[in-house]
């Protein structure tokens, strides 16, 4: 059995998602859940309240025991890119590019 969570476009980078997805991956949830929640990135909360909802569906749809449950995958994929332009001297514009990213974790036995 196994159960999903998605988070759609999130204002992190990919990049800086994965650095705190890889330290949970493969870990039962309670670790992962107790580990999220002394991490001190942006990232960590996003994660913890998408893992958070992953269990909670394995609970109430398949009715799953939450103490056997492990994060068996988790990726982070490169959402839409927000673009902005910021002011630079003599009437000129840089580009920024804002990036947001998309979260999806599966939990099972």
């Amino acid at each position: 059995m196994q159960v999903s969570a998605h988070s759609k476009n999130i204002r992190v980078s990919a990049q800086k998602c994965r650095l705190v997805a890889d330290l949970i991956r493969g870990l039962d949830v309670a670790k992962a859940l107790n580990l999220l929640e002394f991490t001190q990135k942006k990232s960590a909360g996003i994660l913890k309240k998408t893992l958070e909802s992953a269990i909670a569906n394995a609970e109430h749809n398949e009715g799953a025991d939450i103490d056997s449950l492990r994060v068996k995958e988790i990726y982070i994929d490169k959402g839409p890119s927000l673009k902005r332009f910021m002011a630079r001297a003599k009437g000129r514009g840089n580009k920024i590019e804002k990036q947001t990213c998309h979260i999806n974790i599966v939990v099972g036995n």
